[in-house]
């Protein structure tokens, strides 16, 4: 045991029978996952979903076969030790977590399952002077080492480069719907809307630091409405648009910081040379927007150009009229 941490033991204190026990708990604990990795992409993805499934029945005859060899040697009673009574044994990241990360973040996570367990395996081999005890953990690392083929010939079985271009496309279009278009949103309106009253203020006091002040002002408020309205607007169920809570995020914060762009350079005391930084963060901002608009929503860059930096335009000049006057 440790001292200090009783509840978790030594892999070097695990009779070979508790490393069978662990052996298989981990086995029955990998099936589940990729089973609710299946269950999550079925809709959307479903040759990955096939693949997935078929990794869960590997894991399913690799922990029978395990089941086996315990009964053969130790009897029908399984001791109970899972991954997290051991120390240093490899963890899994909760379902939960994985699964709203898109379907390239859970492939890489399967991969690196079969990665950790093999890499443990190997390693705990490396440093048991057992003989019997060196052959069961090699044996175990063999069988990682198999998952990781057999995964890659379930991928070649159920995903070729049809279906693969079709979940890449839904993929593509999730992350359009759910980051980038109430993204692109907020970062429109907190870098137009928050113009006006920005350099109205500018222009009206000449004090960089109440500038400074109302940017913020405006630009954390709108940031808050922007980012409330999105997630209220739509719970995504019908409009296939993902998380409101997400989209949320995504449009409150762009916001925010397309109004800080050029709130922030009125922290500088000068007036004159605050307002041409900020006039410079503007440009830039703009022309930002219009690449997003051409990259993710597929908008003719020039036509985008000139919706943006007119409407930009526009507001700035409205600013500085009613600042000057």
């Amino acid at each position: 045991m440790i001292p200090g941490v009783s509840a978790r033991r030594r892999f070097s204190d695990l009779s070979e029978q508790e490393i069978l026990a662990l052996a298989i708990s981990s086995e029955e604990d990998d099936a589940r996952i990729y089973r609710s990795y299946a269950e999550r992409l079925r809709v959307d993805y479903p040759d990955t979903a096939k693949v997935f499934d078929g990794m869960a029945e590997e894991e399913d005859g690799h922990r029978q076969s395990l089941i086996d060899l315990h009964k053969a040697r130790f009897g029908d009673v399984i001791p109970l030790i899972r991954r997290e009574h051991v120390a240093g044994f490899y963890a899994r990241r909760p379902v939960w977590l994985v699964e709203n990360l898109g379907i390239d973040r859970i492939r890489a996570e399967a991969e690196m399952m079969e990665r950790d367990a093999e890499a443990f395996y190997i390693k705990a081999a490396q440093r048991t002077s057992d003989a019997e005890t060196r052959k069961l953990l090699g044996s175990l690392a063999a069988a990682e080492a198999s998952h990781q083929d057999r995964a890659g010939e379930l991928e070649k079985e159920h995903l070729d480069d049809d279906a693969r271009d079709t979940e890449s496309e839904v993929s593509k279009r999730q992350f359009v719907l759910t980051w980038v278009q109430p993204g692109l949103a907020g970062l429109m309106d907190g870098s137009v809307s928050t113009l006006a009253p920005i350099f109205a203020t500018a222009f009206a006091t000449q004090d960089t630091w109440t500038t400074f002040l109302v940017g913020l002002a405006a630009s954390v408020g709108a940031g808050i409405s922007m980012g409330f309205t999105e997630a209220a607007s739509d719970d995504g169920e019908l409009s296939g648009r993902g998380s409101p809570i997400k989209r949320g995020f995504a449009s409150g914060i762009m916001t925010t910081v397309g109004g800080l762009g050029h709130a922030l350079p009125y922290l500088i005391p000068d007036f004159w040379t605050a307002t041409i930084i900020a006039i410079i963060v503007v440009f830039v901002e703009l022309w930002a927007i219009a690449w997003i608009q051409n990259r993710y929503m597929e908008t003719p860059f020039f036509r985008a150009a000139f919706q943006v930096v007119l409407g930009g335009a526009l507001v700035f000049a409205a600013g500085v009229l009613i600042g000057s006057g």
